[in-house]
């Protein structure tokens, strides 16, 4: 798939209900705000999306990660960038950051969420993309640290983008 030069994200859409919803235009207004709120330039810059079902993602989430059930979102970083200390930010190189790496969310797992915590899908899909995002450029949520920084960033970014606070 070839995406227009200026596009940040190059989305494949696997499941249609994801065309359906616009993942390719949530997805590039959600990474292009995350890389913006860093004071990143996205110019240059590409992520990978596929836009899966649940029974795909759990193919992936037993293949990767060794735990074979459906998760909401996957992130693959094309290289490590995470801070060396607890609650560090990641070492991100000056200029461009050319190929940031790939990402999997899954639909069911994504519309199951987002009407059990009554929020609207978009809003929620968006929250999961800036949170992808984020893993790319090394952001983790392991460490409590790490874990407080990464969910102060998602808040922060998702005001900008007229989004809810997710973990009130």
């Amino acid at each position: 798939m070839t995406r227009p030069m200026d596009d940040l994200v190059d989305t494949i859409a696997e499941d249609p209900r994801w065309q359906e919803a616009g993942l390719p235009a949530l997805a590039e207004r959600a990474c292009r705000a995350t890389l913006n709120h860093l004071g990143l330039d996205p110019a240059g810059v590409e992520i990978c999306l596929l836009g899966c079902d649940d029974s795909r993602i759990a193919a992936l989430n037993a293949e990767f990660r060794e735990k074979p059930r459906p998760t909401n979102v996957l992130s693959w970083p094309s290289r490590e960038r995470a801070a060396g200390a607890d609650g560090g930010r990641p070492d991100l190189p000056e200029g461009p950051l050319c190929e940031l790496g790939d990402i999997a969310i899954a639909w069911e797992t994504c519309a199951r969420e987002a009407e059990a915590q009554g929020k609207p899908f978009a809003d929620h899909v968006s929250h999961l993309l800036v949170h992808g995002c984020l893993h790319l450029l090394g952001y983790d949520h392991i460490r409590p640290g790490d874990a407080a920084l990464m969910e102060r960033l998602e808040v922060e970014i998702l005001a900008k983008l007229g989004i809810a606070d997710p973990y009130v």
